[in-house]
């Protein structure tokens, strides 16, 4: 999906030819959902997934159910380990507790992943945009673009039911 309302972090990538937004609204308040977005991460507390799908892997790689204060406190300029070779984020925005924005690097791409917290009926809305530098893919690129929105879709769309049920698991 393309955006058009202006969010934090798309200066990092001005005029992406490729962005997507995804919203999910949580049962929890910004200031409470918060450190839960903080350590998000390979080699953090991990990527939230529900029990249901948890239950298929090891117990290594299984995401926490608590927050660790030892993730929190993320500053603008730290790098965190991400998957695939050499892969990181860097936190290039962090206002707690409404905006956290990473960007990184994989060879002449370029991109930026926003996480925007606000109120909503007592809870909190959550607006995801991940941007790109370039098309994704050289050959096809609209059926390469179509899988990695799928995959992105679904993998966004288990971690929030992962976060919901540990906003809920008190």
């Amino acid at each position: 999906m393309t955006t058009t309302s202006p969010l934090a972090g798309d200066a990092l990538i001005p005029g992406a030819p490729l962005s997507w937004d995804r919203h999910a609204d949580l049962p929890r308040r910004p200031i409470e959902v918060w450190p839960w977005l903080e350590q998000l991460g390979k080699g953090r507390a991990g990527w939230y997934l529900p029990r249901s799908v948890e239950r298929f892997l090891p117990p290594r790689g299984r995401a926490l159910h608590r927050v660790d204060p030892a993730y929190g406190g993320v500053r603008a300029g730290q790098r965190v380990p991400d998957y695939g070779p050499d892969g990181w984020f860097e936190a290039w925005l962090v206002d707690p507790p409404h905006t956290l924005v990473w960007w990184s690097e994989r060879g002449d791409l370029r991109y930026s992943w926003a996480l925007v917290l606000s109120p909503r009926d007592g809870g909190s809305h959550l607006q995801m945009r991940l941007r790109f530098s370039r098309r994704i893919g050289r050959r096809a690129p609209a059926v390469m673009e179509a899988g990695a929105d799928l995959i992105d879709r679904t993998f966004l769309g288990l971690m929030v039911a992962g976060l919901r049920e540990r906003l809920t698991e008190r």
